[in-house]
């Protein structure tokens, strides 16, 4: 089974400065690096999971680019076969974010958008996303984003599914959303964007397998099962400790099957190579 993982990023020094990390770091007990992480250190991590695919993710934030799309590109055109891009779109410059995403949608490098709400502590229903939303539709990216709790020391509250991510859902009826970091501690609200909105997605990065909350697990064995899909959040948690205890959730082999990878393909329009 040829495993894609939908959430991971290559920081940069400039990443790794900022204060915001400290408690991600103490959370994953490890120091902070000061170097960029080369992609040459997520294709091994990949290679030790059986991860045949990986999209890395652009960090656009009020400070510039933490991360930026052309340190994506060249990423991607790296190891064009094992990575695919998400667009970083600056929400202080709305109409310069709708050209970028426009312009690398054309590229064939990126397959989505990805905005981290708490970055820059503004909800998703917030009238600066909404030509960032347009874009999306008019490219055919789905629009990626962070939901539940926050782990690096900014607020929690733009995470909120209801009614900040259900509003824009309203709005944009075609919009294609994935949600990030599971939506803890609000799974209900993730169960209920599930039931309401057929184009909402959900990723499990940011969590090892063994420590999905219970009322997820049962999310994804019931009508979650075409809507999860497999993200690591590489390099804060490598996609083989996420997978360690895979067999433990109960999934039948269709629905591991979705989870790893089907899923992806489908929201994403990806293939993989086996690996």
């Amino acid at each position: 089974m040829n495993i894609i993982d939908v959430w991971t990023q290559l920081p940069t020094a400039r990443f790794w400065r900022e204060k915001w990390l400290a408690s991600l770091m103490r959370w994953n007990r490890e120091e902070t690096p000061s170097e960029a992480i080369p992609p040459a250190a997520l294709i091994a991590a990949m290679e030790e999971a059986g991860v045949a695919l990986s999209l890395i993710s652009g960090w656009s934030s009020p400070k510039g680019d933490l991360i930026s799309n052309d340190e994506v590109e060249a990423a991607v055109d790296a190891a064009p076969a094992r990575l695919k891009g998400l667009i970083g779109a600056d929400l202080s410059e709305p109409m310069a974010a709708v050209r970028e995403i426009r312009a690398r949608a054309k590229t064939g490098k990126f397959v989505g958008v990805r905005v981290i709400p708490w970055l820059w502590d503004l909800p998703p229903n917030d009238r600066r996303y909404y030509p960032v939303y347009a874009a999306c539709v008019d490219a055919g990216l789905p629009f990626c984003t962070q939901i539940g709790h926050t782990g690096p020391l900014k607020r929690s509250e733009t995470g909120r599914l209801i009614p900040y991510l259900e509003e824009v859902m309203i709005d944009f009826p075609e919009l294609v959303v994935v949600g990030g970091h599971v939506g803890f501690p609000w799974i209900d609200e993730v169960a209920t964007m599930i039931r309401k909105f057929p184009n909402f997605h959900v990723d499990t990065s940011a969590y090892a397998l063994h420590r999905l909350p219970e009322d997820f697990v049962r999310l994804m064995k019931g009508e979650g099962r075409g809507r999860i899909m497999f993200g690591s959040n590489f390099p804060m948690l490598a996609a083989k400790r996420c997978l360690e205890k895979l067999n433990a959730l109960g999934l039948d082999e269709a629905g591991k099957e979705a989870f790893l990878s089907g899923n992806a393909r489908k929201v994403f329009g990806v293939y993989t190579k086996s690996h």
